[in-house]
């Protein structure tokens, strides 16, 4: 399976992990640490160097209960580190939100759009869809971050983020976006219980329409620190875990801000398989 990026056609036969760079001084669990452009660059570098094989950039906090980051500032932080960024060789995710930050992204050499909002927003599909090759991440999320925690989803939730996302992948098919640009993310942590955020680990492929990748994003999430107690800078093990689960379930790309711990977990997961089919 690949997935088609503006620069890259990145091959998903084996789980991609994807460092997260957060350009923010929010972030509910690294904010302001990169937020300066020359520590933002030196953080990509670090994380090309644990093994990272997708950066993705981001200038907006989506934690539960943030508030939206005005457009002006959101560009200030993210499209210079775009354009600084080039010249690592690596693909470029920019995780927004916003249709204006898409567009300024794309043409400032990003390589992917990955969107909590799954292009819903005005404008946001007719950025992407002008686009000829970037690649996308359609996220499911119940509600705004501001308030989706206080008004979770009810019900099964993996009947209803698969079908979202079906809905989603169809309107992007329509709009002439090819098949092989699209992953998809359940969404973990994004208006849904506890319980859920664990159904939709459980059930992971079913929760996802086939044919597409699935992208799992549990690095450090509420979730992991409610079955274990541990605040949010003690998650290094149950975020690794959590990981290597969601491969297990199907995942083709984990988005992590533990990228060398992710790299080595699943270089375990991949001795077993060899091992699996050798047998």
């Amino acid at each position: 399976m690949i997935w088609q990026t503006f620069r890259f056609r990145i091959d998903l036969s084996t789980p991609r992990v994807m460092g997260i760079v957060n350009v923010t001084p929010d972030s509910f669990s690294d904010g302001g640490r990169h937020a300066g452009l020359s520590q933002a660059l030196r953080h990509c570098e670090q994380l090309l160097k644990e093994g990272a094989h997708i950066l993705d950039i981001g200038g907006e906090s989506t934690r539960p209960g943030s508030p939206p980051v005005p457009v002006d500032e959101e560009l200030a932080r993210v499209i210079p580190l775009v354009r600084a960024a080039q010249s690592l060789g690596a693909p470029l995710s920019v995780d927004t939100r916003k249709p204006e930050v898409m567009r300024a992204a794309l043409d400032a050499g990003a390589d992917i759009v990955n969107d909590i909002l799954a292009l819903r927003a005005p404008g946001a599909l007719e950025a992407v869809a002008a686009h000829p090759l970037c690649g996308v991440c359609l996220m499911h999320m119940q509600g705004e971050p501001l308030t989706m925690q206080q008004q979770p989803m009810s019900g099964d939730a993996v009947p209803q983020v698969h079908d979202f996302l079906l809905q989603q992948a169809d309107r992007l098919r329509h709009a002439g976006i090819a098949e092989e640009r699209i992953v998809l993310d359940p969404g973990v942590g994004f208006g849904k219980t506890v319980s859920q955020n664990f159904a939709l680990l459980a059930r992971q492929r079913e929760a996802t329409p086939r044919g597409y990748p699935i992208l799992a994003g549990w690095s450090r999430k509420s979730s992991l620190g409610a079955v274990t107690g541990l605040a949010v800078e003690q998650r290094l093990v149950p975020s690794i875990v959590a990981a290597v689960l969601a491969v297990e379930q199907g995942a083709s790309v984990v988005r992590v801000h533990d990228v060398a711990e992710t790299v080595a977990a699943l270089k375990v997961l991949a001795a077993m398989r060899q091992e699996s089919k050798a047998h």
